[in-house]
């Protein structure tokens, strides 16, 4: 894993933002399309908002989301309502933003609907280019939560959550995320510190530290990579 430290928040979104614009240009120029998968947070919504006027090959690119809150459509609480918000600048084709089908009244269904998009999009099995992660002061990451039976989901791409903080969820599964071809972690603020650290160590113990990390590039605030040397990951 690759560690950049940067100096806050908006300097971690201008990064993200010009990573995911190169990859995507490299993407299409190898496959003909560029796959990327989003977390929700306040810092990749600055980061879509920088990508939204970057030099992107939006015709050809489709926007996926790693996990989302069971909640209405328009929702505060919703991911997909930021992501859209972010990107409203983007000349993004609406129908290739794929919404996790949150609203349907069987999870199950809808879990294995997002994975059949998936697989028509990014094959069988399903290579996403890029998923953005973020880190949660409990070692989550997406919606993957510590003692969910979330964690144990081999067989498919997308499934249900339990409760989390007043609301059940979808998310990409292990296996969907380690699959992907590069993972980037965008992580700011003093409390990220001590669960950074065991992401570094690749704990598995915490849900984050099961990612894979030959892939992935990781950009910090000074702040969050207070407990790491990263010179060891350069």
């Amino acid at each position: 894993m690759r560690i950049e430290i940067l100096a806050d928040k908006e300097a971690i979104a201008v990064r993200a933002a010009e990573q995911i614009a190169e990859q995507a240009r490299q993407a299409v120029a190898a496959r003909g399309q560029f796959l990327l998968a989003v977390s929700g947070g306040s810092t990749p919504w600055a980061m879509l908002r920088c990508l939204a006027t970057a030099d992107v090959p939006w015709e050809q690119t489709h926007l996926f989301q790693v996990d989302e809150r069971v909640a209405p459509a328009g929702h505060a609480d919703r991911n997909l309502t930021h992501l859209q918000e972010s990107l409203a600048e983007a000349p993004l084709p609406a129908e290739q933003i794929h919404a996790m089908p949150v609203e349907e009244a069987d999870l199950e269904l809808a879990a294995a609907r997002y994975a059949a998009t998936l697989r028509e999009l990014a094959g069988v099995p399903a290579v996403l280019d890029l998923v953005h992660l973020g880190l949660g002061d409990d070692g989550h990451t997406a919606s993957l939560i510590p003692g969910d039976p979330v964690l144990d989901v081999e067989q498919t791409d997308v499934s249900s959550t339990g409760v989390y903080q007043g609301r059940r969820r979808l998310s990409l599964t292990f296996p969907a995320i380690n699959r992907a071809r590069a993972i980037l972690w965008l992580l700011a603020g003093a409390g990220k510190a001590p669960m950074l650290r065991r992401l570094c160590e690749a704990d598995p113990s915490i849900p984050a530290g099961r990612i894979e990390q030959q892939h992935a590039l990781l950009l910090a605030d000074q702040t969050a990579a207070a407990e790491i040397d990263p010179s060891g990951f350069q």
